[in-house]
């Protein structure tokens, strides 16, 4: 039998025209699938909805995948690979598997010899390295960054002296409820001329995005509570 097709699905990042964000191959793949594997079920109808008005929700199978998830609960999603049909994995908010746990479902899907299908969309990550000014040739993504204050210091101090050593640019995210105490942590631990970039609200109205050293982010006053945003450095 013929297995069937993962696709990942990008999702738009925030309230915002789904014809500014996504190519119309998004809308096709989603009207031809009705079995997807999300974060969150309630916003993945909501989302599904919007953007193929047309079909039927109740037809849908949905499958919640969360960072919690056992891996015998993920082979009993990609069942219906194994037996032919498609597959859409739908992350919250932008690009599947990236900072995101889908990536458990695709390594399984290669495991299994599935046809792993990515569709364009929009990552916060990328967009804020592109509009950062910062090196785009070598950087990394370190994730979250500890909540401990004194684990955080260390972990801050450490990541800028490999920026400042490999020419590196670090990029992270936080918890939006937390982005203004992180600000505030990244202004006190790093060195004055380290250039800091801050990406909130990528796709939207809102959108801010903004480059300078840590010692003029010091005379800013900016609201990044409750905003979806990435932060990025390089010393």
């Amino acid at each position: 039998m013929k297995k069937g097709i993962l696709f990942l699905i990008p999702a738009p990042l925030g309230p915002a025209p789904l014809d500014e964000i996504l190519p119309g191959i998004v809308k096709q793949v989603i009207l031809n699938i009705n079995t997807f594997i999300v974060e969150n079920e309630k916003t993945a109808r909501r989302f599904i909805k919007q953007i193929c008005p047309e079909k039927n929700q109740s037809e849908l199978v949905i499958f919640q995948l969360d960072k919690h998830q056992k891996s015998a609960g993920i082979h009993d999603f990609i069942h219906p690979l194994i037996q032919g049909q498609d597959i859409g994995l739908l992350s919250e908010a932008g690009l599947p598997a990236v900072a995101d746990p889908g990536n458990l479902v695709v390594a399984l899907a290669h495991k299994k010899n599935i046809t792993v299908k990515p569709l364009v969309g929009p990552s916060s990550l990328m967009l804020a390295l592109m509009a950062s000014g910062l090196n785009g040739q070598k950087f990394s993504f370190e994730g979250y960054l500890p909540k401990e204050s004194d684990e955080l210091k260390r972990q801050i101090r450490h990541l800028e002296h490999l920026s400042a050593k490999n020419n590196c640019t670090k990029i992270c995210i936080e918890t939006p409820y937390r982005n203004q105490k992180f600000f505030q942590s990244l202004l006190k631990y790093l060195h004055p001329n380290t250039r800091l970039c801050i990406a909130a609200d990528l796709t939207l109205k809102t959108e801010y995005i903004k480059t300078l050293p840590v010692k003029e982010w010091r005379k800013q006053k900016v609201d990044l509570h409750k905003r979806p945003a990435v932060f990025l450095w390089l010393s």
